[in-house]
């Protein structure tokens, strides 16, 4: 990946040309142009002829943004440059680490420990601490922030304690349903178990025809003598 800016015009100097910025800013737009467009060509043709992945990022002195990738996704190349960039720097060792890669962790690593000591004092502060040094307008945006959070932990609570109810007169609803089937086979059970009194029927029954039997008997021994058939 290169960046390009605008350089042309200057002298010679020992065969080789002096390079310096063209003061006429009409030339200097006029070169910037002409090798603007050299440029993404000879990117383009490296593209080609070695078979190589080449994503050229230019912006003119203007701010205007030009480029060329010669894969078919520009973020792509940027994506797999960074991952190198950063595969490389955690591959080498500490003494190898040049001054900027340490100067960039360092400043991660202060911002990271700013971010987490407001995180820390915010904290401290919802919490009901440290609020000394807080303004009248920090204390009414920490007051409104408390009353905003208790009364959705009240909204999640009610909701809770509803789901709750809903969930116990579901389960009454089933043991009723339970016990009044229990209720209703018990029933059915009582009306077919025959009772003493049907037990003794028969044999109530037995027992007065046996006892007919013997009044007839006893009224055919009453029977004078002369009545009875020869």
């Amino acid at each position: 990946m290169a960046a390009a800016a605008a350089v042309g015009g200057g002298r010679r100097r020992g065969g080789r040309r002096e390079m310096r910025r063209i003061e006429d800013a009409t030339s200097r737009q006029v070169t910037f142009s002409k090798r603007r467009k050299g440029l993404l060509k000879k990117a383009s043709e490296l593209s080609v002829l070695c078979d190589a992945e080449v994503a050229l990022l230019v912006f003119s002195p203007r701010g205007r943004f030009f480029h060329f990738a010669s894969a078919p996704d520009l973020e792509d190349t940027i994506d797999r440059y960074i991952s190198h960039t950063e595969e490389a720097a955690a591959n080498k060792k500490p003494g190898e680490l040049t001054a900027h890669h340490v100067q960039k962790m360092k400043i991660q690593a202060e911002t990271i420990a700013t971010e987490i000591g407001t995180v820390e004092a915010y904290t401290r502060k919802m919490q009901g601490e440290d609020l000394e040094s807080c303004s009248l307008q920090e204390l009414n945006d920490l007051e409104m922030q408390l009353e905003k959070s208790l009364s959705s932990i009240r909204l999640h609570k009610q909701k809770k304690m509803m789901d709750k109810i809903s969930e116990l007169q579901q389960q009454e609803k089933i043991l009723s349903e339970e016990n009044a089937l229990l209720l209703s086979d018990l029933q059915c059970k009582v009306q077919h178990v025959p009772s003493e009194a049907d037990d003794a029927a028969p044999e109530r029954e037995l027992n007065h025809q046996h006892s007919r039997d013997i009044d007839v008997d006893t009224e055919l021994k009453s029977v004078p003598k002369q009545f009875m058939p020869k």
